[in-house]
């Protein structure tokens, strides 16, 4: 397993860049799958004879992994580099997928909590922080807009497994295409072992082909001090260790915890949500299924683009000023979904679409906002660290939608009033999460890396 090693990923002298973005996507686009988990909710929440909050579970633990196994594996995939991280995350992410599926075939909700759950979420964490840092150091000239190239693939995940798992489901049950159809248990684990083949296949060919610059490289042209010149950017660096122990990681942390929160508790019940904004008086919906799974799609358009679009932006305008639309903009935006959203499906489409983009925005600007404050020593552990304000929001998102929804009804019988208390808590969100990223200003001086440290770490990496 040599090939695996750090130093057999090192790219040739003359090496294109361009080709890195590739094979990070490879994985990413995989592991976004977890924003497609409302396609079939309602179909575990039918088999398991559960609720809402049971099966939100399911989603809750593999982002809380996601976050927990980021931060402890952090320095590893730092160490170790890309290509054994991406093989480690190809292995638990299929791997949970297999003993999810076991759960649902013998009924055992407890073994799709491990499954997809807990081992799958390892292989999230562990794929999700796996290129970023070698992004960073390929792209020192515009890193939001090389991590927002890669992590695009996250949000855009669901764009491919919606409309796959959609078609699966309806090819695995004989009584798909019947009025009032929700997909059977047997289809739903028929899926799940269906994307740990593909998925595992697409993530090795990521592994494969990702490469790592040589140490001093540096690409043609790039002036250092054009990026030092910029507002909170650093031309020191912050050990990991170091880094938690400032304020500003702590204030970045309740920022993205606020943002996340606020965008995963649609993301997680997008499908049921938009039928129960449009619920007629005879119970039925002016949303079909069909057309709800459009929508996760569509979401995940937003997602996809957000990640792109805005980090790119962040290059230019700076890393804490998108924060600030992301968090204020987003509370004026959930507002207006809240109370209006339910008035036109075209208002809430395009309310829906804006909120999710500043949702995937913010993930996608994080690594680069962590490289301004504590440069590219170990940026990559700093942002497995900070993950876990998206393993807390995987916690916090869900139970505050499902438990407001449990409390209010029956699922399929729910309206768009019931939906307004969870929607305008999470206003309340977003203003504490602007505030806190407003008090960010440039890391102390004596929290920076001594340059030996530094010397000696890039002997190690050449």
């Amino acid at each position: 397993m040599g090939w695996l090693d750090r130093e057999r990923s090192i790219a040739p002298a003359g090496y294109n860049r361009w080709l890195i973005p590739p094979a990070a996507l490879a994985v990413h686009l995989c592991i976004g799958q977890a924003y497609a988990t409302s396609v079939y909710k309602t179909a575990l929440v039918k088999h398991f004879d559960a609720s809402l909050t049971q099966i939100g579970i399911i989603f809750s633990i593999a982002i809380v992994m996601l976050g927990l196994s980021a931060a402890v594996m952090g320095t590893w995939v730092d160490k170790n580099g890309p290509r054994k991280a991406m093989f480690t995350s190809a292995l638990f992410w299929s791997g949970g997928f297999l003993v999810g599926s076991l759960g649902i075939f013998t009924n055992q909700l407890w073994l799709v909590y491990i499954g997809y759950g807990f081992i799958g979420g390892i292989g999230l964490g562990i794929g999700y922080i796996s290129p970023v840092s070698t992004l960073i150091k390929w792209f020192p000239d515009r890193p939001g807009l090389a991590t927002g190239m890669a992590i695009m693939g996250f949000g855009g995940g669901a764009l491919i497994a919606s409309p796959l798992s959609a078609a699966l489901l309806a090819a695995y049950d004989p009584e798909s295409g019947t009025q009032g159809w929700v997909a059977s248990g047997e289809a739903v684990g028929m899926l799940f072992v269906t994307l740990a083949i593909v998925y595992l296949a697409y993530m090795l060919f990521g592994a494969f082909t990702i490469k790592v610059p040589a140490a001093g490289w540096k690409p043609a042209g790039f002036d250092p001090n054009k990026v030092k010149a910029k507002s909170l950017v650093t031309d020191n660096h912050v050990s990991a260790s170091n880094a938690i122990k400032t304020k500003q990681f702590w204030l970045v942390w309740i920022a993205l915890f606020c943002n996340v929160t606020a965008g995963i508790g649609i993301l997680e019940q997008a499908s049921p949500m938009i039928q129960d904004f449009f619920r007629q008086p005879d119970g039925a919906s002016l949303v079909s299924v069909g057309v709800a799974s459009g929508f996760v799609g569509l979401l995940s358009i937003a997602n996809m683009a957000g990640r792109f679009g805005w980090s790119a932006t962040s290059d230019v305008i700076g890393r804490k000023r998108i924060y600030m639309m992301y968090l204020g903009v987003g509370a004026v935006l959930y507002v207006l979904l809240a109370l209006a959203g339910s008035s036109t499906t075209a208002l809430y489409v395009a309310l829906a679409f804006v909120i999710i983009s500043f949702y995937g925005g913010g993930f996608a600007t994080l690594p680069a906002y962590l490289r301004d404050l504590y440069g590219t020593f170990q940026v990559g552990a700093i942002h497995g660290r900070m993950l876990t304000a998206w393993s807390a929001a995987g916690i916090a998102g869900p139970l505050i939608v499902n438990a407001f929804l449990d409390a209010q009804g029956t699922p399929g019988e729910l309206t768009a009033e019931a939906y307004q208390p969870a929607l305008l808590t999470m206003v309340g969100l977003l203003i504490i999460g602007f505030i806190a990223n407003l008090m960010i200003k440039p890391v102390a001086s004596k929290y920076h890396e001594p340059a030996k440290s530094l010397d000696r770490e890039s002997a190690m990496e050449s």
